[in-house]
């Protein structure tokens, strides 16, 4: 449970500051430089600090009054900012302290713009348990989020009726990045988006639709502030924009969304598993087998930085090196979230802990003959995103499971460093599965998957290729129900 009281900022301000934790220090600095009037601000705090057991992994969340900037247009409005993503403490109660010179934690902080209402004299607190929800995915899954991701939430931000029910990040156009003792932080804002915005920027671009929100004041304007009573989408305000800006830009361009965190499966058909060790089968309701080290790094480093090297696509190679995550050129990948999502870093820790890591040189690359994809539907309302906007530009995508260590990695024939093969277009590395698909092949899918884009679809969903020996199921939700969970 949290709970609203002032800051401790005016103690650190009196030159009490020795008693603070240092990365604490370093990003209450970076507020006291933007509001120096401010040096007292209401926080929602973690009564139960979640290195003591609590739920919450953000220890608070600072609510500052910002005047906007007239001359801009930029209205009055709240600025929200965590603290608990970064490494507040360096001494390894909830991160692990890994040098100066890399992040901080999970290497940044996040935000958020709320115009503030006439009459409003105080800071509404539903922002702070949005955050710590993001925070909770971010601490479960230790999936970190860049510029330009977006992440489905599917219900309005503060509960209402409103048509803001989702995310995009960019970077704070005011907070400037941070380094502590336990390494850099950088500031993450959460824009709030409609439906319609959402889906422009899975098909074309995160970063392009931001521009967009940049423009248009009502709905966003400069510094991207989140207005709940916004009833427009941008393309409702300026129809010009679907037309001219983001079908031109998928037409030329693209997605640029290189992979998402989904709910998700496979099972091989060529044959049963000889033995309930063989991970030729991924099964949904039993616990799925886990990827090891360097497995997860390299799907985590595609979803990061994608496969644009010189031009050419190209799958980054197997490395057991953390990378930050703020290092993804011109890429985005999509978090499938809802606000029931809560898992606790701890539950997953014990779960990792518990299941046996296969080493990475003990598992070998199958191919196989026959696979049944299967996916929710939100997920499978993206494969003709991943066929047409990336596998048709010589791309890359992947679903990584948010129930367990499950990944679906679709290459094109101009992928380099796929294990998959035009001779062998069906690879699994432990429960990782790539498949290749030829153009001519993915033509022919999109033909046939294009009642997926509807919404209103009944489930579940069947699409077979039998000559290619593919199967593609989408079903329910409750299907994919996490027997971790």
């Amino acid at each position: 449970m949290d709970e609203m009281r002032p800051s401790s900022g005016t103690a650190a301000h009196l030159g009490l500051a020795s008693l603070f934790p240092p990365g604490l220090q370093a990003i209450y600095g970076e507020c006291r430089r933007m509001y120096p009037d401010q040096a007292n601000p209401l926080q929602v705090t973690a009564i139960v600090k979640y290195w003591l057991g609590g739920p919450d992994p953000l220890d608070y969340i600072s609510m500052y009054r910002n005047v906007g900037c007239p001359g801009q247009n930029i209205p009055e409005h709240w600025h929200y900012v965590s603290l608990g993503l970064s490494d507040l403490y360096g001494d390894n109660r909830v991160h692990e302290f890994t040098g100066q010179e890399g992040p901080s934690g999970f290497g940044f902080e996040l935000t958020f713009r709320l115009k503030r209402e006439a009459g409003e004299t105080a800071p509404p607190t539903w922002p702070a348990e949005l955050m710590q929800g993001l925070s909770r995915y971010v601490f479960q899954s230790e999936n970190t989020f860049c510029s330009g991701d977006h992440i489905s939430w599917h219900s309005p931000l503060d509960n209402s009726e409103s048509r803001i029910q989702h995310m995009l990040l960019t970077e704070d156009p005011q907070m400037q990045p941070v380094h502590t003792p336990f390494g850099h932080v950088s500031f993450l804002q959460i824009v709030g988006v409609c439906t319609e915005e959402l889906q422009a920027a899975q098909q074309w671009n995160g970063q392009g639709i931001l521009d967009l929100l940049r423009g248009v004041h009502i709905a966003g304007g400069p510094w991207l502030i989140t207005d709940m009573r916004r009833g427009e989408t941008i393309f409702d305000i300026d129809p010009h924009l679907q037309q001219e800006r983001v079908d031109k830009g998928i037409e030329t361009e693209g997605s640029n969304l290189s992979g998402v965190s989904a709910k998700c499966a496979w099972d091989d058909l060529s044959r049963p598993p000889e033995d309930e060790d063989d991970s030729r089968s991924i099964c949904i309701g039993s616990q799925p087998r886990r990827l090891s080290d360097k497995d997860t790094e390299q799907i985590r480093e595609a979803l990061r930085k994608g496969l644009e090297i010189n031009s050419k696509s190209v799958l980054p190679p197997i490395s057991g090196q953390r990378h930050g995550g703020h290092d993804r050129p011109q890429q985005s990948v999509g978090h499938l979230q809802t606000q029931q999502n809560s898992r606790s870093r701890k539950d997953s820790l014990e779960s990792e802990s518990s299941a046996a890591i296969v080493p990475h040189e003990l598992v070998r690359t199958r191919q196989l003959e026959s696979v049944h994809l299967k996916f929710n539907q939100e997920s499978g309302t993206l494969l003709p995103l991943c066929l047409r906007g990336r596998l048709l530009h010589g791309r890359h995508f992947t679903y990584k499971s948010i129930n367990g260590d499950t990944a679906i990695t679709f290459v094109s024939t101009g992928v380099e460093g796929a294990f998959a093969t035009e001779e062998h277009p069906y690879a699994a590395h432990g429960p990782w599965l790539q498949i290749l698909l030829t153009e001519e092949f993915v033509e022919q899918m999109l033909a046939e998957l294009q009642d997926l884009s509807s919404c209103e679809s009944k489930l579940p969903k069947e699409y077979s290729w039998p000559d290619k020996k593919l199967k593609i199921s989408v079903l329910p939700d409750s299907v994919f129900e996490s027997p971790l969970q």
